[in-house]
């Protein structure tokens, strides 16, 4: 009796309840009770009855007969074998899974630590700098402030001395062309004026007049960067300055027609090349920043 490919997945000596070395009598017992329990005409409502009754049919057939059982047997016993070398080859794939997963987490558990030990250094090293960086600070921040603290001190000493000597500090009227309507006050701002003044020193205040356009008032720290700003400054090529004379002239300078000055030049009095050099190089330098000043009104009026 051949045995079907559909048998070979069955256990038929579990199916029937039996050893595998259960003689012809025992293996038949077997069947007739299994066989009562699961007949189709005692189960009309189990539609897996008539299946499984079919199937106790042919394990009692397989089973009783020598041959068909020697060959079941037969693959029964080499499958059970290689399941075996499965469910081994299985464990010892586990138990390398395991300690390579071990392996694993012993190797990131000394990566965290390693890690751990890092950001903590980092993080001293970065509070160390954040002490050492605002210590730093301060002193930068006492030394500024110490050195504005005498600038202060040293401008008001100098003020107090030139108001004995009954000059007070230069001041300068800067006239240029302006209409009321025009919104941009003639291309002269504070902040331009302020931009084209300051180059020659420290300007202590700056006024544009309200009641009368294009007109305003600058007071410098000292008499040298009042006069050159005087001899030097022209403002915008577009909407050149007017500078005069306001206070605090010195003796020394005579005052032109338009309100300009030149130092008097007394006998033995010589201006060096050098001097001049200087002078060209700080007129080459106001042509540029005018120049710069012109494009950027011309990008606010676009």
């Amino acid at each position: 009796m051949a045995v079907g490919k559909g048998l070979l997945q069955l256990d038929l000596y579990e199916l029937l309840g039996v050893d595998e070395k259960a003689v012809d009598k025992e293996i038949k017992k077997a069947y007739r009770q299994k066989a009562l329990t699961c007949h189709p005409d005692k189960n009309p409502d189990n539609p897996k009855a008539a299946e499984l009754f079919h199937q106790l049919s042919l394990a009692l057939a397989v089973l009783t007969d020598a041959a068909a059982r020697a060959a079941y047997d037969k693959v029964r016993k080499a499958k059970k074998q290689a399941a075996e070398r499965t469910q081994k080859l299985d464990e010892r794939r586990k138990k390398v899974k395991l300690d390579l997963e071990a392996r694993e987490r012993q190797a990131q558990a000394e990566v965290n630590e390693k890690e751990i030990r890092i950001t903590r250094t980092l993080e001293e090293e970065i509070l160390w700098l954040r002490e050492e960086g605002s210590r730093q600070l301060e002193k930068q921040q006492r030394l500024v402030q110490e050195q504005i603290q005498r600038k202060r001190e040293q401008r008001i000493q100098g003020k107090q001395d030139r108001y004995r000597e009954g000059k007070g500090t230069p001041k300068l009227k800067l006239r240029w062309k302006c209409k009321k309507e025009d919104e941009i006050k003639g291309g002269y701002s504070k902040e331009v004026l302020l931009q084209i003044l300051q180059k020659y020193g420290e300007v202590l205040n700056l006024v544009i007049s309200s009641k009368k356009t294009g007109s305003a008032v600058v007071e410098f720290a000292t008499v040298k960067a009042a006069e050159m700003a005087v001899k030097n400054e022209v403002g915008l090529i577009s909407n050149p300055l007017k500078i005069s004379w306001l206070e605090g002239q010195p003796q020394n300078s005579t005052v032109f027609s338009d309100g300009s000055i030149q130092p008097r030049i007394t006998k033995g009095s010589v201006v060096s090349e050098q001097d001049y050099e200087s002078l060209v190089m700080m007129q080459m330098r106001q042509a540029i920043e005018r120049q710069k000043l012109i494009e950027q009104l011309k990008q606010q009026d676009e």
